[in-house]
């Protein structure tokens, strides 16, 4: 098995199925020892199967010919087209037809296009629970019978007060919690388990100015986000429940959360 320091660009590359199938043991084995780099592969899956539905019906057009050469910058660009999102959107399809979903993703920042703070943290979380909801001995750091040190660290650490919701009424028990990176700040995830050993999970982090709420699912048949951004609390609650059930134990959580930060 072959040895060395691997990168986000291996990211990219085992995504695109450009990575060298004898570094591909030793890549597993670093994304598994390396929990932040798998959070950000398995958003990157996520941003993947979303861009491609996106643009579904434009990846089997032509792609025109002077769209190509403004994205290889063969031609010159004029700002007032690069300030429409239509063209923005068209020019990343381009890049999904001719440069591979990897490339598009790595270089998303220069072409400006940012996705709007809600489906961010929605992925991140979803991210999140696909990786920690399916470990049976290290889901978590601190476990539920450590409850108030687990609260009092991730509200130290994330910047606010987080009281972990009592869900047994929804029938899930608190299993424990971790803290996560989310872009340049901190996240506070919470598992929970019914007996039937389903498991969801409340992704929280602190938010300013932002206000949204809504549903989101980066697969058919993956799990789901239900978040709300609101009076400074990012949060999302991912499972695999139906969305009604998993609406509910979300607005309880919520609501929960808001009545610890006031109490």
């Amino acid at each position: 098995m072959t040895r060395r320091d691997f990168s986000e660009r291996d990211i990219h590359m085992a995504l695109d199925g450009e990575l060298p199938v004898d570094e591909r043991a030793a890549y597993d084995v670093w994304l598994d020892a390396n929990p932040e780099m798998k959070a950000r592969s398995a958003r990157y899956i996520a941003d993947r199967a979303a861009l491609r539905a996106a643009f579904a019906g434009v990846l089997d057009e032509p792609v025109p010919a002077r769209l190509q050469k403004t994205v290889l910058g063969e031609a010159p660009v004029k700002t007032a087209a690069l300030s429409s999102r239509w063209w923005l959107a068209a020019a990343a399809a381009v890049m999904l037809a001719i440069g591979g979903v990897g490339g598009y993703v790595a270089g998303i920042d220069h072409l400006g296009l940012e996705d709007p703070a809600e489906d961010q943290l929605a992925e991140q979380a979803i991210a999140a629970h696909v990786i920690y909801a399916a470990e049976q001995r290290h889901a978590v750091e601190v476990p539920a019978s450590d409850k108030d040190h687990l609260q009092t660290w991730l509200s130290n650490r994330v910047g606010l007060k987080l009281v972990a919701p009592d869900l047994a009424a929804q029938g899930f028990q608190l299993v424990g919690g971790r803290l996560l990176p989310a872009g340049e700040s901190k996240a506070a995830m919470l598992l929970y388990e019914d007996d039937k050993g389903e498991r969801i999970s409340l992704f929280v982090t602190a938010e300013s100015a932002e206000k949204a709420k809504g549903t989101y699912g980066s697969e058919e048949n993956g799990p789901e986000a239900v978040y709300w951004l609101d009076k400074g609390y990012g949060c999302a609650v991912v499972g695999s429940l139906p969305r009604a059930q998993l609406t509910a134990v979300a607005k309880s959580a919520y609501s929960q959360l808001l009545a610890g930060r006031a109490s």
